[in-house]
This record gives C-alpha cells, structure tokens and sequence, in this order.
C-alpha cells in the first residue's frame, strides 16, 4: 500500500468515527464552530505522522509541511496546530477505544495477559521539580526498569495471539505512584471468561477468588515468598518460570509500541490534555503498522 492510499484510508475511517460518535462530544463555545482546518484533518495528520515514526508534534508538522502541504491547504501555524491536537486530547482517547472495539475478536483462545509501563515526563533527576501536567502525573517508581520517574503509569489488558503480539484489548492510564493492583480492581470488573496472567503485583487472594466465583476470570500470579522465607523451592520457581514464559508477549507487545512510538518518551508534554493525546494517539496509531 502506497503512503498516499493510507493517508486516504486513515482520513476517511477517522471521518467516520468522528461523524458517528466523536462529534457528539465535541461541540464548540465559539463562534468558530466550523474552522477551514478541521478536526478530522487534525487527528489525521497526527495519526498518520505517529505512523511514520515521527515522535513529536513539531517533527510531524514538519514532514506534513514538506511532503503534504498541498493537501492540507489550510493547515494553521505550528503554534495553532498544537493548540489543536491538546484541545483533541478527549477525541484521541475515543478514537483509540473505537479502534480497539473494531479488531476481530476470536473466541478459541481466551487467554490474557495484564501488566503496565511506564510513560516519563520527566526522568529521575527532575523528577522531584517536575510540575507538568499535576493533575494527572506525580513521581513513582519502575521496578523492571529500576528507576524513579515523574509521569504516569499505562496499564495494558492483551489477548494472546499465536505467532504473533498480542492484541491490545483494554488500556488505561494512571499516576506513577498507583499500584497495578489497585488500579487493575477499578478497571477489570466488567471482564468476563477469560484466564489472566499477571506478575506478583496481582497476587490478592481474596479479589482473585471474588474474580472467579462471580466473573469467571482466572487469574493467575506468580508464588510470592512468604514471610520470613529465604528463598523459593524448586517447584515454586520452576512454576514462576513457566508464568515468565507465558507472559513474555505482553513484554514484547511493551517494547514493540515503544519502538513504533517511543510512548514512553513525554518529556516534550507540557499539559494534562497534551499527555492525553500523547498516549491515546499512540494507541490509536498502532493500527496501521
């Protein structure tokens, strides 16, 4: 497929989303209701800028100046371009939640993996200064990654996939400092049949028990040690070896979209609807690779 023909595509299906759902959400104050550059080319054109690896507003307005100026001949200044995608930040999140409610669904295999990653603001040495976006990031800590980290955690809800990365069924973003566990009971209740495999942040007996008995969803968490043991038997670790080994696409699936988009990289956000943005067009884009 051309770039062109997929630059066509991506217009005509954010149109059709944006005319059945996202414009109902949308409705403007002012009297320039219906601005020449509209918001359909607007989330278009960030979209499809994420996709060519573009991984900030100025680089995308950048290449869309110098390879596609003459079709979009009323684009704004890059200042109003960026005005724009923040005041989008709510029609990113839809648009990413349609596009992941129109993937095939299949039902032979209903295996998921939960876990999340970090997105920084700002790394370790700001960390404690940082003030951007307040309402929505404070400082936390990566056990994976090791670090302290300013920003905002996002949290991933896959669907196995043979042969392939998982597909991204649920997504959600929170502070730094939320644990998995607490956000994962907030954001889980209406799944249903279905086994999960989570790390050891998971591991509560008593939701897990609730999430059996009443959604008939398993889930699955490493053995944890107990208190005052010095290490694990070798039954526990052969069994925590075999849930690492079940687990890994959903890493996989962590560092193919930071690959593709470098979403974990916010420092360059400086509001709580440009970090919106920021995370939901990632999402939305990876559709088109």
């Amino acid at each position: 497929m051309t770039k062109q023909i997929q630059l066509i595509k991506l217009y005509c299906a954010v149109c059709q989303h944006y005319n059945s759902t996202i414009v109902r959400n949308m409705q403007r104050l002012s009297n320039n209701f219906c601005p020449k550059f509209t918001d359909e080319e607007c989330i278009t054109i960030y979209l499809f800028g994420i996709s060519e690896q573009k991984y900030t507003v100025k680089a995308i307005y950048e290449f869309i100046e110098d390879y596609y100026a003459e079709w979009f001949p009323d684009m704004p200044t890059y200042q109003n371009f960026n005005r724009r995608i923040c005041n989008l930040a709510d029609a990113f999140r839809q648009i990413a939640e349609l596009l992941l409610s129109k993937q095939e669904i299949t039902y032979d295999d209903m295996t998921y993996m939960i876990d999340s990653m970090p997105i920084v603001v700002a790394n370790e040495k700001r960390s404690e200064d940082a003030k951007t976006a307040g309402e929505m990031c404070n400082k936390g800590y990566c056990g994976s990654k090791k670090m302290y980290y300013y920003g905002v955690k996002l949290h991933a809800l896959v669907k196995k996939q043979e042969h392939a990365l998982p597909k991204l069924s649920l997504a959600w973003i929170s502070p730094a400092s939320e644990h998995d566990l607490s956000e994962a009971k907030h954001n889980l209740d209406n799944c249903r049949n279905m086994d999960v495999f989570g790390d050891k942040a998971y591991g509560d007996i008593e939701w897990n028990r609730f999430m059996s008995e009443y959604n008939n969803v398993n889930l699955t968490t490493p053995v944890k040690l107990e208190k005052g043991q010095a290490r694990l038997n070798s039954a526990d670790k052969l069994y925590n070896s075999l849930l690492s080994s079940i687990r890994q696409p959903i890493e996989s699936f962590f560092n193919w979209i930071q690959e593709k988009t470098k979403i974990q990289s916010a420092s360059k956000v400086r509001s709580s609807n440009g970090l919106t943005a920021f995370v939901f067009a990632r999402l939305a884009a990876i559709s088109l690779f």
